[in-house]
């Protein structure tokens, strides 16, 4: 379990299936994921699906209502990559899960986190993150 600040990302403490190609790059105990945009020198987009799970809660000692996490790329919202869920008292957890695909223009690199948009801090729990290349 992790306290999550307003603000901030969830951490990823263990990457399981590294990317061989260096398309997807992650770095132990942060919670950035840096994707490229290598395209095999043609001009179109690649596309990544990210898909991400976890137990939210409100912190202890937090206010009961709504809490929040978003998918975010180089530190901006995804839209509609917002889960919020509603929870009647601190520590009560609910699981919150949303896949997205967003394009990443080609010859550059975006970084993919999940952020909290809260305005208070959240417990997260067995937060998972599976990104692939479509």
């Amino acid at each position: 379990v992790q306290t999550v600040n307003p603000g901030e990302d969830v951490i990823f403490t263990t990457t399981i299936e590294p990317c061989r190609r260096g398309f997807i790059r992650h770095r132990t105990g942060t919670g950035a994921f840096l994707l490229s945009g290598a395209s095999n020198g043609r001009c179109n987009n690649p596309t990544y699906n990210i898909d991400f799970g976890a137990n939210i809660a409100v912190a202890t000692g937090g206010t009961a209502g709504a809490i929040s996490l978003a998918i975010a790329l180089d530190g901006s919202t995804v839209p509609a990559s917002e889960m919020t869920v509603t929870p009647a008292a601190d520590e009560e957890y609910f699981n919150v899960s949303r896949e997205v695909a967003v394009d990443i223009w080609a010859g550059c690199c975006e970084t993919v986190s999940v952020r909290n948009i809260s305005s208070q801090p959240i417990l997260v729990q067995n937060a998972t993150i599976n990104i692939s290349r479509a």
